[in-house]
């Protein structure tokens, strides 16, 4: 690939502007995870449950009626996991940062020499590092900031626990509703319409996840799509199993 193409196909610039613009802004709370877990786990769940049904050779209406109570019961049940889950991750934060700002206060002596080797393992020596060290503990906040960052290795921005539970919950019931489609709207081959939403879905998904990976958003998708059709086949094998020995 020539290097003007190469150019071209960077994610962003870097003009002095560009760079300045760039590491003005805030980091933002990234909610991807809580949205591809729910969506994942809403389509996936509520498809096994309709094979294993289907597998049982049991009625539309348990289809419904087990597939509606899973969007319910599951869905509020991973979202308040997430919720706890991140606000653990919360807790933790300032858990620590409380330590840090005690030990600032007590004993700043060790934690500007905590600094030094911190920076002194990164390659730094001699002047630099002093002049380093002395720039970042004479900033209380970067100094806390970058002890969290570098000797703790906890992020520089948080989630917030409810939101990542919204954004688990909504994913969870959108995608999770889909293969209870056609079984609502009594088509025709209910389970074969329901097979062929599931697929499309987990195609999708995955290739929306492709969008924050280095994976092509072909290969995130059928990655997606094979990992549901493995859950769903267990599922539909276990139905038939139990149909067959115990009836």
């Amino acid at each position: 690939m020539e290097k003007g193409s190469a150019m071209e196909n960077l994610e962003h610039g870097h003009s002095q502007k560009e760079i300045r613009d760039r590491l003005a802004q805030v980091p933002s709370q990234n909610y991807l995870r809580d949205w591809i877990y729910g969506g994942i786990d809403g389509v996936v769940t509520t498809f096994a449950i309709v094979s294993g049904v289907v597998g049982g050779q049991l009625s539309s209406l348990v289809i419904l009626i087990l597939g509606f109570a899973n969007l319910l019961a599951d869905g509020f049940s991973m979202a308040a996991s997430n919720y706890l889950g991140t606000k653990s991750e919360v807790d933790q934060f300032q858990r620590y940062k409380t330590i840090e700002e005690k030990h600032i206060d007590f004993i700043p002596e060790g934690e500007k020499n905590e600094i030094k080797q911190i920076f002194q393992n990164k390659g730094l020596h001699g002047q630099t590092l002093d002049q380093v060290v002395e720039e970042i503990t004479a900033n209380r906040a970067l100094w806390i900031k970058t002890m969290l960052q570098e000797e703790y290795g906890l992020p520089a921005t948080l989630r917030f626990p409810l939101k990542s539970a919204l954004y688990t919950f909504s994913a969870f019931l959108l995608f999770g509703i889909i293969p209870l489609i056609p079984y609502v709207l009594v088509m025709n081959n209910s389970f074969i319409w329901s097979c062929f939403f599931t697929a499309i879905t987990f195609f999708v998904i995955g290739s929306i996840k492709s969008h924050w990976s280095t994976k092509s958003w072909l290969y995130s998708g059928f990655e997606t799509l094979i990992i549901g059709t493995v859950t769903a086949s267990l599922s539909y094998g276990i139905g038939l199993f139990l149909h067959h020995y115990l009836t």
